[in-house]
């Protein structure tokens, strides 16, 4: 039973990272112009030059729902870390499920605004890493909630 509450946090911990980088990292676009979900990134005349982007409703939406993931991801780590030392025998971790759940869903929402959103792509632009570990992080959070919803707590 500690091996799998040990891969469990492992699983939950590398999700948690996943969305902190997808979060953080100007790399939803990449290119000569990119644009990102905090910076407009262009290079003129062999110089690198940022800007933030622009106030769109889209953008700002996508930013607020990558940092809810990563808020309610990490309540849902301490909530699993409290309920792994306060919950009756046999119990099932459901407050935990839903909070990791939840940073499914809003992962999920911010890239798809994204996809469908953003401007397109000059030739040569692709999209980043950050945003395809948006996308990882989506599924492996889904996953994770799910077994949340299965595992009861052992003695």
């Amino acid at each position: 039973m500690r091996q799998i509450l040990a891969g469990v946090l492992i699983l939950h911990l590398i999700i948690l990272i996943l969305l902190l980088v997808s979060t953080a990292v100007n790399a939803w676009t990449v290119g000569a112009n990119s644009t990102d979900l905090w910076y407009a990134c262009r290079t003129n005349n062999g110089g690198y030059h940022c800007m933030p982007t622009s106030s769109e409703d889209w953008i700002q939406a996508v930013q607020a729902l990558m940092i809810l993931s990563v808020l309610f991801c990490f309540f849902s780590l301490v909530a699993f870390i409290y309920q792994l030392f306060n919950l009756v025998k046999d119990g099932r971790f459901f407050f935990t499920a839903i909070f990791q759940i939840l940073a499914s869903l809003f992962v999920m929402c911010g890239a798809i605004i994204y996809t469908v959103m953003s401007p397109q792509p000059d030739p040569g632009t692709t999209f980043g890493y950050a945003y395809v570990l948006a996308w990882v992080s989506f599924p492996l959070c889904l996953i994770s909630g799910l077994i949340y919803i299965i595992l009861r707590k052992r003695e």
